[in-house]
């Protein structure tokens, strides 16, 4: 019988096979080999195991460490020769659109030193990385693990203060535009979460971060927790692993099911995001999906839509009002490649699910695409009473609305932005305006000034309320505004404004009306039991009537306020129809990409 054989692939997990028996005696261990069975035992991977898997077939890595100048310099020394808990190296990975490679810094945590702690040797090799980074133009890749800043009987307080030094050095890097990737590898305490928060969860950051369901973030441990008589989970991921907390809640932009997973996400984003040093922007991709292709015969197959096809959604005789329900990724698919995978980011956020967020390829060019979701999402829990009981669609709330800045701050000076909106405004209950609703809508309009390159806004039902101004063409002069032929834009809506804003007409049309002056003149002359019953009637006829008149006005104030009258006052630069809006879009994609922007200097 043919024995089994059970090995250990770097971040993938165990493997089994059937192979001969072996013929020869086992080897004792080097002491190599012990350090990798070491970490293995606690559930990570040694750094060393994790260099084949970042540069991939035909890449390269070479280890770096600091001369005695404190710059780095490559080393030729065997693997595991490291004298600090963080391995820093430089990896080319060889892809089809990079066949010279792409090239990134990597750091790498050593769960064998003290489970990745850090003092002064570590910090001085993250400053140092990210000098590298900088002066070569190109991406950090930060495989992270680390139990926090040293604790021992050696050192302090001055431990802390290194890890101040490289939180300096982090936000200075991406504040001048430095982009650093994370993976999660593990358990991450104290200060490493803190360098990750950082790099990539503000909103200036560019990089990601992405989770393994054996990852987790937390500022104190759940042994410590329980200890100090803080409150804690049932374990670490509990505290600070992806699917209770730092997806929901959007620090972690991705999920990956392993480190080989992860760095298939890190290849995905580069494919979108990566800028050849001396290059300015991403490459442009091969693609076979034409570029006039009519996104109309795209199915929408998606349950309890009456639409069946993506046409429907802007038909004048499924959908003349623009209010009925479609699926905004169905949508989007449709007009990106269809040759080229889209890439969702923070797909797990909670409470921002109308804002969804695509990395796209539109004819080849590499995309943000932000789609506004335009049918209701369920709320989880227990909606507080003062806000709404669905999330609705066409509406931003905080959380999408913090989504939707972050991804437009992530894409500039990199990649165009897309969006493609039926946008009604953002919701106003009080539940919304607790949650910094004001402050993360001002967060949109920020990042639309601030945006560097081409950013297209195309209406496809409806544009009304505050989120008219975030996204207005007078925010930033490379802007682009289309609206789908029989969209809706205004200030307000037909309805609110005649109910709100135009009642005084409303009223004045109600009893100016023939058959409320006719009943009202029969009241004025009755008396007794038949006056009683006419003012009732009168009541029931005003309300009957008043109705109407909203109606009425509504459709005035819609038919006055048409998406023709927003081109003709400059707030949108054209109407285009349903069948020509791939093309439309991709043509205004290249028109902003022609415009000048200044190369990356390596």
């Amino acid at each position: 019988v043919a024995p089994g054989r059970f090995s250990y692939q770097p971040g993938a997990g165990v493997d089994i096979g059937v192979t001969e028996p072996p013929t020869e005696r086992l080897r004792p261990l080097d002491d190599y080999a012990q350090k990798v069975l070491r970490s293995r035992r606690r559930g990570t991977v040694y750094p060393y195991e994790l260099v084949g898997l970042i540069a991939g077939h035909s890449g390269s890595f070479v280890e770096h460490d600091l001369d005695d100048s404190g710059a780095l310099l490559p080393v030729q020394r065997p693997p595991g020769g490291n004298n600090a808990g963080l391995v820093v190296g430089l990896a080319r990975t060889v892809t089809a659109r990079h066949p010279e490679g792409v090239t990134r810094v990597v750091l790498l945590g050593d769960p064998t030193r003290a489970l990745g702690a850090v003092a002064e040797a570590e910090c001085e090799r993250v400053i140092a990385a990210l000098d590298m980074a900088e002066r070569l133009g190109v991406p950090v890749e930060w495989f992270a693990l680390s139990a926090g800043a040293r604790i021992s009987m050696e050192s302090g307080t001055e431990n802390m203060d290194w890890v101040a030094l490289a939180l300096r050095r982090i936000v200075t890097f991406t504040q001048g535009g430095g982009e650093i990737n994370i993976v999660v590898a593990g358990i991450n305490v104290g200060a490493q979460p803190y360098w990750n928060a950082e790099a990539t969860m503000l909103m200036h950051t560019k990089g990601i971060l992405v989770m393994t369901p054996d990852s987790a973030m937390v500022l104190t441990g759940k042994q410590s927790l329980d200890f100090s008589g803080g409150v804690s989970a049932e374990d670490n991921f509990g505290i600070g692993g992806y699917d209770r907390v730092m997806g929901p809640n959007g620090q972690a932009q991705y999920w990956a099911p392993d480190l080989y997973g992860a760095r298939n996400v890190l290849l995905a984003h580069y494919d979108h995001t990566y800028v050849v040093p001396g290059e300015s922007s991403p490459r442009r991709a091969a693609t076979t999906d034409p570029i006039e292709r009519d996104v109309c015969a795209y199915p929408h197959d998606v349950a309890d839509s009456e639409f069946r096809m993506v046409g429907d959604i802007f038909s004048s005789a499924s959908n003349p009002d623009r209010k009925k329900p479609f699926d905004i990724r169905t949508l989007m698919r449709a007009v990106a490649d269809q040759d080229h995978h889209v890439l969702e980011r923070w797909a797990g956020m909670e409470g921002a699910e109308t804002s969804v967020v695509f990395d796209a390829h539109l004819g080849g060019w590499p995309v943000s695409l932000i789609g506004i979701e335009s049918r209701p999402q369920p709320r989880p829990g227990f909606p507080p009473s003062d806000g709404p009981d669905t999330w609705t669609a066409g509406t931003l709330f905080p959380r999408s609305s913090k989504k939707t800045a972050r991804a437009i701050n992530a894409a500039s000076g990199n990649r165009p932005v897309v969006v493609l909106a039926n946008l009604s405004g953002f919701d106003g209950s009080p539940d919304s305006m607790r949650h910094l609703q004001l402050e993360y809508g001002a967060e949109i309009g920020r990042a639309i000034v601030n945006f560097t390159g081409p950013i297209v806004f195309c209406v496809v039902s409806r544009y009304h309320g505050g989120a008219f101004v975030v996204f207005s063409k007078a925010l930033n002069a490379g802007m682009t505004v289309l609206a789908v032929e029989g969209s809706f834009a205004s200030v307000i809506g037909g309805a609110p404004a005649a109910a709100v804003v135009f009642a005084g007409e409303v009223d004045s049309r109600t009893a100016s009306d023939p058959r409320v002056a006719e009943l009202e003149n029969a009241l004025a002359h009755a008396e007794g039991a038949p006056r009683a019953a006419l003012i009732s009637d009168l009541a029931l006829l005003r309300g009957s009537v008043r109705s109407e008149k909203l109606s009425e006005v509504a459709a005035e104030f819609d038919a006055i306020h048409s998406i023709e009258r927003a081109v003709r006052v400059g707030s949108v630069d054209a109407v285009i129809s349903a069948r020509e809006l791939r093309p439309r879009l991709v043509e205004a994609v290249e028109r902003g990409a022609e415009r000048p922007v200044a190369p990356r200097l390596p």
